[in-house]
């Protein structure tokens, strides 16, 4: 009989300790976050605390998203799943999936299998993870119900998560305000004087909270900036001198395509009290291209020092050792690049986004210069935690990836990237339909040689066709121009 309770002890000892020995994850997502940082060699924007974590972890240079709007790229991420109906490429793509039948998200998966999460912020579409429009109040429906603990978000002063998200230093906002607002702020307030500032001192909070907990523990963390509009304290635009920071490597349209391909920067436009519009007709001015963008680096400075407070929390408690910590972008954005402000493109701009991962212990297996797609998060996150993937989905980890090529879907195009190409057929009248753009002589994609090289279209084109779900064949929502 005592050998039967030691038996049951220890078994009961050895589970415990397996659970405790599970790393934790710190997933941070970050709206708008195209790889302009110190760490992928911008030299001009400040990013110290993004810059340190790339240091002791990986930067992957070549990540690009699935669908260059939020939601779509969320979703696309989170369940490791490429589009495959038109409906995934909308911003309303989780509460679609909560309509229908939804695939598990990695978070659901790692609640499943002991871990407690924890949700700060934006993480799948919405500011702070309720299902309801711009301008009505909260709901109580959640976008991924499955896969919270807890769900949280202070929309301080602003009151809603949607007001919050399109944020003023004064408490107004772009939805009260009916878009007669700038596209860009410089507030003379502390971090916690706009939205993203509370968040990461609600994510500091979980820290100290989840520290005492006897399991571990996904907290994912969702940061607004550098989404429109750029608005941040004065003390992080004071960071730049303007005059001093470079305009686009791509002023012009690319070469030899229809302007189809791109867009009238619907979205930026949108805030009607901008110093200028923008068209692809008329690029802005260059001295407003440079206000632009000293906006949008002001507002990677502030969230890196938002990020910044997160990560020493972390490390104050001592978590940092055993946990893996995650940096997302969910797409790029168009800085004025062929005459474009905003994603919605299907060009390395609009596609490529931040992606930083640090491992506890250093981890084989990664390869920095690689191709990969958002689509292989989900699975690197389950083997790096012991969890076995619930389906099978569209990626790979990239512990042990073999394929190097990402898809991208949207404007009626389907798109490949290579390490060196980057092949794309519009499902449209207008034409050329057929984008190629060589990466060694043209990485900022300014000539469309399609034409010019048709058996090196015909060889990438069976690549191309892999990634081909159908998604333009079948019916559902429109897609979005909207975040």
């Amino acid at each position: 009989m005592k050998f039967h309770f030691l038996l049951i002890a220890l078994c009961c000892c050895t589970g415990l300790k397996a659970q405790q020995a599970k790393p934790n994850v710190l997933f941070i997502f970050v709206d708008d976050l195209r790889p302009d940082l110190g760490c992928y060699g911008n030299t001009t924007v400040k990013s110290p605390h993004l810059d340190s974590l790339a240091r002791k972890g990986v930067v992957f240079k070549n990540q690009f998203v699935t669908v260059p709007t939020c939601g779509a790229s969320r979703m696309s991420i989170l369940t490791g799943k490429l589009p495959h109906k038109r409906s995934d490429l909308t911003n309303e793509a989780a509460e679609s999936m909560v309509r229908t039948e939804m695939p598990e998200t990695f978070i659901e998966q790692l609640k499943r299998n002991g871990y407690y999460t924890v949700g700060v912020g934006k993480i799948s579409h919405s500011a702070d993870g309720y299902v309801y429009p711009y301008n009505k109040e909260r709901s109580n429906q959640l976008e991924l119900p499955n896969s919270w603990n807890e769900m949280l978000f202070n929309p301080g002063k602003w009151k809603t998560g949607w007001n919050a998200f399109f944020a003023y230093a004064d408490g107004t906002d772009r939805n009260t305000k009916k878009a007669n607002v700038p596209p860009y702020e410089a507030a003379g307030v502390g971090d916690g004087g706009y939205p993203d500032g509370l968040t990461a001192e609600l994510a500091v909070q979980q820290i100290e909270k989840l520290a005492g907990k006897k399991q571990p523990f996904f907290l994912g963390v969702g940061f607004f900036k550098p989404h429109l509009p750029f608005t941040a304290p004065q003390k992080y635009w004071d960071l730049y001198n303007e005059i001093d920071i470079a305009l686009t490597p791509s002023p012009d349209m690319p070469v030899n395509i229809h302007k189809a391909s791109l867009h009238e920067s619907a979205e930026f436009n949108q805030y009607k009290s901008g110093d200028e519009k923008a068209s692809l007709q008329k690029p802005v001015s260059d001295a407003y291209a440079r206000k632009l963008r000293h906006g949008y680096y002001a507002s990677i400075s502030y969230v890196d020092a938002q990020i910044g407070k997160v990560l020493t929390a972390l490390r104050e408690k001592g978590l940092d050792k055993n946990t893996i910590i995650i940096v997302w972008g969910d797409h790029g954005w168009h800085l004025g690049d062929d005459r474009v402000w905003g994603k919605h493109t299907i060009f390395d701009w609009s596609l490529r986004s931040a992606f930083i991962i640090k491992t506890p212990r250093p981890q084989k297996g990664f390869s920095p210069e690689q191709v990969v797609s958002s689509v292989d998060i989900y699975p690197t996150i389950m083997e790096l935690c012991g969890v076995k993937m619930p389906y099978k989905g569209d990626g790979e980890s990239l512990i042990k990836a073999t394929r190097k090529t990402a898809y991208s879907y949207f404007k009626q195009g389907l798109t490949v990237r290579t390490d060196r190409y980057r092949l794309t057929q519009y499902y449209r009248n207008a034409k050329p339909d057929i984008e190629l753009y060589d990466h060694t002589t043209d990485p900022w994609e300014n000539k469309n040689i399609a034409a010019e090289q048709p058996e090196l279209v015909k060889e990438l084109q069976i690549i191309l066709q892999r990634g081909n779900t159908g998604v333009y064949n079948t019916p559902g929502g429109r897609e979005q121009v909207e975040n």
